[in-house]
């Protein structure tokens, strides 16, 4: 067994299973420039749409923080530079 000392460090410490509300889920996709209100995160559930998976306790869903952040991570694309003027002409032309 692997003490809890050591452990803190890996990929799957305790931080990653905490559940956050809603709300909370909210303020916490900011930080990956992902901005979805509660009720827009409420949608997407209930609609099926390409949103964060939730857990249900009861009837109130809760987001754990690693699956959030795997999640959020997911939904950021590559950097891209933009093409050069000359060459968006030749293509536009």
């Amino acid at each position: 067994m692997i003490p809890a000392a050591e452990m803190a460090g890996l990929p799957g410490d305790a931080g990653d299973d905490d559940l956050l509300t809603r709300k909370e889920a909210s303020v916490f996709l900011t930080q990956f420039g992902i901005r979805l209100r509660p009720e827009t995160l409420a949608r997407l559930w209930s609609t099926g749409g390409n949103g964060p998976p939730c857990r249900h306790i009861r009837s109130k869903p809760y987001y754990p923080r690693g699956v959030l952040r795997d999640w959020a991570q997911s939904q950021v694309g590559e950097l891209r530079a933009a093409a050069p003027a000359a060459a968006q002409a030749r293509r536009h032309g």
